[in-house]
């Protein structure tokens, strides 16, 4: 990967982490158009790696809730257990949430079902189209919330498991797991800042998994040309995602989904058209 090439595909990580159109799946789009040869281990590993630097985002815009600990009195008669859950209330509620992801996560990854849907474009565009077409109604199928309505260990584990559903590229983490905390009573808001939280574990750990991965098979990647570019696009994918983040609250509280799923339905519709013509989607073959 060159310079450029890296630069690009961190800035439309960034762009896209936390927005519901799907990042892995724009990644995807975006290293094809590039002529970006596809079944790399360094690509693919590239693509979870640069994800820590919007993970980074995450803890700086929220850094009160990850380092701001509950210093209330727990309950009377709580178990040293419950008083630790009560102080550490938040970083629970992220163990819950991620627990199903987990589980799926390993599983699809060893049967090596991930590596297989991470090369199929086909998959990403049909997913991009679907999940449009559901954006375009769920503002509708699901009321607005309840300001008084909290995430507790029931809403954190049901919105883990909407989150399992993003395995499949072009799904979105993003828009599962606003989805899922919007059927749980949660405001757009207080849901897609869950969504954010319940990111960083998440993405950690795939983070993690692919390191570990490329350090176990050939070390022959690891140049300083693409330790180089990891580091490059972290540090571009941590800034474009911190302000996309920003953006995205306010927007999506005040407008909701129906613009994201007009996007995605265009966006999947194009490179159906393309597929099916027998174009290829790289820009220089």
């Amino acid at each position: 990967m060159t310079w450029i090439e890296t630069v690009i595909i961190s800035i439309v990580e960034g762009l896209t982490e936390f927005l519901p159109v799907s990042s892995t799946g724009h990644m995807i789009i975006t290293q094809n158009l590039l002529g970006i040869p596809q079944g790399d281990p360094f690509v693919h590993a590239f693509t979870f790696i640069i994800q820590f630097g919007a993970i980074l985002s995450v803890v700086c815009l929220y850094w009160k809730h990850f380092f701001v600990f509950d210093h209330s009195p727990a309950p009377v008669g709580s178990s040293l257990f419950g008083k630790l859950k009560h102080r550490f209330h938040f970083y629970w509620l992220l163990i819950v949430g991620v627990l199903p992801a987990v589980i799926v996560g390993l599983a699809a990854k060893k049967s090596g079902l991930l590596d297989w849907l991470l090369d199929s474009v086909e998959v990403v565009a049909v997913m991009l189209v679907v999940g449009g077409v559901f954006m375009l109604y769920c503002d509708k199928l699901f009321n607005k919330g309840d300001e008084v309505n909290r995430v507790n260990e029931r809403r954190a584990f049901n919105i883990g498991l909407y989150q399992c559903i993003s395995v499949i590229p072009g799904v979105s983490r993003s828009m599962a797991t606003i989805v899922g905390g919007m059927t749980q009573g949660l405001t757009r808001k207080k849901a897609a800042e869950f969504s954010f939280f319940l990111a960083v574990p998440t993405m950690a750990g795939a983070t993690l998994l692919d390191l570990l991965d490329l350090l176990k098979e050939d070390t022959s990647w690891a140049t300083s040309h693409n330790i180089t570019m990891l580091i490059l696009g972290c540090v571009v994918s941590f800034v474009v995602a911190l302000l996309a983040m920003k953006w995205f609250v306010g927007f999506l509280t005040k407008y909701g989904f129906k613009v994201f799923g007009y996007y995605r339905i265009i966006v999947g519709g194009i490179i159906i058209v393309l597929l099916l013509t027998g174009h290829s989607l790289a820009m220089v073959d």
